[in-house]
């Protein structure tokens, strides 16, 4: 409302100059030298108020990248995740990477985040840092939904013969991941991935050290893979609920990942090669 009542003074202040204007020209023969000067400044005055309004109403340039919404309120995933971090964890912790991210490509061309991944280590701290942590936060929320939802979703045929013919079993799988996300593991802060290999045909589970994925050149020991399921396991992510309990944070959180989305994310990676583009 207020950028509504600035704009409406822009034109009011701009009305009135021009009313003023008007009725000078009108009486021009009986004006006094002192009344030509008064409405001389009082036309200065409005038109500075006009160009003060103006400027203050003035948008913004627009910033190349913005948090996404979230899919869900921030109490949807209750009781596996908390609703305090999870308005902390969007609102805030992607929200700083997303501002500083915009800060580092300011006056560059805009380019879709994922564009940004390959080259990210060797760009520099601001876009691997900021970069990964816009993108993998993107990806992250978009892979859960409530748990009474989630339930009901499954892994298409493709996930599943990938994950049968790379772990064996989906419990398997998830044991592998689990393990990876243990502290010993992922010391610290960082993220644990389920990818697809550059050919398309076998899933690994990786891990990557604080906002770096498997889309950057360099973070993993066996080249560039495409994450289709990633966990954050930064304190941030659970450490309101679970403290210092990572494992049952870990355990917990496939009650809320929906398999539906992984498996479209696998089937986008396995026909494009490339990683799953994200909002935002």
């Amino acid at each position: 409302m207020a950028k509504l009542s600035l704009a409406a003074l822009c034109f009011a202040v701009v009305d009135q100059t021009q009313a003023w204007s008007s009725l000078n020209n009108n009486n021009n023969n009986v004006k006094t030298t002192a009344t030509t000067g008064l409405a001389d400044s009082r036309r200065a005055f409005f038109e500075k108020a006009a160009a003060l309004a103006t400027a203050v109403v003035a948008p913004q340039a627009a910033q190349a990248y913005a948090v996404p919404d979230l899919p869900y309120p921030f109490e949807a995933l209750e009781p596996f995740i908390d609703t305090p971090t999870m308005k902390i964890h969007h609102d805030k912790h992607h929200a700083t990477y997303v501002a500083n991210i915009n800060k580092a490509t300011e006056g560059k061309d805009e380019v879709p985040v994922l564009d940004l991944m390959e080259s990210a280590i060797e760009a520099g701290p601001a876009v691997r840092n900021n970069g990964g942590g816009h993108y993998n936060h993107a990806f992250f929320w978009s892979e859960m939904m409530p748990a009474d939802a989630a339930a009901k979703t499954k892994p298409s045929d493709q996930l599943q013969s990938l994950i049968d013919k790379s772990f064996g079993s989906t419990d398997e799988m998830k044991a592998a991941f689990e393990a990876k996300a243990a502290p010993g593991a992922t010391f610290g802060s960082g993220w644990v991935w389920v990818v697809v290999n550059q050919a398309g045909d076998e899933l690994k589970v990786v891990n990557t050290p604080n906002q770096d994925n498997p889309l950057m050149k360099g973070a993993i020991e066996d080249g560039i893979m495409f994450p289709i399921l990633g966990l954050d396991v930064w304190e941030h992510a659970y450490y309101l609920k679970y403290q210092n309990r990572r494992p049952e944070y870990v355990s917990n959180w496939w009650n809320v990942v929906n398999w539906d989305k992984v498996s479209e994310n696998c089937a986008y990676v396995v026909e494009n090669h490339a990683g799953v583009p994200v909002q935002g």
